[in-house]
């Protein structure tokens, strides 16, 4: 019996988000064999491969004086923004508190829609944002024992996530995707190049942990290509919720492979988040609205720069 679309795009978002959260994982071990500018060029510079051969295959390439545009501009900054302050959380918090802290970016969006574009948010959203950041400092436990500044370096990445998304959705229709993530991931490159010497320059590489940055950069481009299927078969408020599941594929991986066990904050600052994150999603769908939240869980919902 085949499945429904709505069930076809659950299950893509499912693989996307366990394609992003094996990438994440894998840039976080071979943290620990060299300095993440070295991550980052090396990951970037198999991603401009990959992602650049598809975007010349499908004819994206053709207007690359598109990448000169002001707010693709603002893109590729707020993305290098973004994946720094990622990879610098990811190397020294558990995956999961760094996917914890992320999962409130849909709520950060909705909010910067609401400030800069006028976006209409009733208050039962304005709630539900507030709670999300609550459910953040719970898991960021400022002032208190067990508090790491790189749990601010991660609210940081959401920061930046947020200005990447808000400053995509006024792109020009006819400016491909595929051309700003084939920018975007060549300035990734060059940003882990300008940053290699002062973050303790090359550390010669293995053929293993060669071929995992370019395995980590095959599951972006998986995740990325799973999630653009996901949002065309399905209704986006059913298939929007099953961004979640990346905390779970997080909290097992850190678990399986780093032997990081989630603390009670954590737990309860995630849950929060997740809580008003789905709840935003809900009262878009009865408003009849499938706006900022919904379309934050596209293929820009994390650094995708690499």
């Amino acid at each position: 019996m085949p499945l429904s679309p709505n069930l076809r795009g659950a299950l893509l978002m499912v693989v996307a988000m366990a394609g992003f959260t094996l990438n994440d994982a894998i840039t976080k071990y071979s943290s620990q064999s060299m300095n993440m500018a070295q991550v980052m060029l090396v990951r970037g510079a198999f991603a401009t491969l990959f992602v650049g051969s598809l975007a010349w295959q499908r004819g994206a390439l053709v207007r690359l004086r598109s990448m000169l545009d002001p707010l693709v501009a603002l893109r590729v900054l707020s993305e290098a923004g973004g994946t720094v302050t990622f990879l610098i959380a990811l190397a020294h918090l558990p995956i999961a508190s760094v996917s914890a802290v992320l999962q409130a970016l849909p709520l950060a969006v909705t909010m910067g829609a609401a400030l800069v574009f006028g976006e209409d948010v009733g208050w039962r959203r304005w709630l539900a944002i507030a709670l999300g950041f609550v459910g953040v400092l719970v898991i960021v436990r400022p002032g208190f024992e067990g508090f790491s500044a790189y749990s601010l370096v991660a609210l940081a990445c959401v920061a930046c996530c947020a200005v990447r998304d808000l400053a995509t959705k006024r792109i020009p229709k006819a400016i491909p995707t595929l051309l700003v993530s084939t920018a975007t991931a060549l300035a990734m490159t060059i940003v882990g190049a300008v940053l290699l010497s002062p973050m303790g320059g090359w550390t010669p590489m293995a053929g293993k942990s060669t071929a995992l940055l370019a395995l980590a950069a095959v599951l972006v481009l998986i995740g990325y290509q799973s999630i653009i299927m996901a949002m065309r078969v399905g209704d986006i408020s059913f298939i929007a919720p099953f961004r979640y599941t990346a905390l779970i594929w997080s909290i097992l991986l850190g678990l399986f492979i780093f032997a990081d066990i989630p603390d009670l904050p954590m737990v309860i600052g995630a849950t929060i988040i997740i809580g008003s994150g789905l709840y935003a999603l809900y009262r878009e769908r009865i408003v009849g609205r499938r706006k900022i939240v919904a379309e934050s869980t596209g293929p820009t919902m994390v650094p995708d720069g690499i």
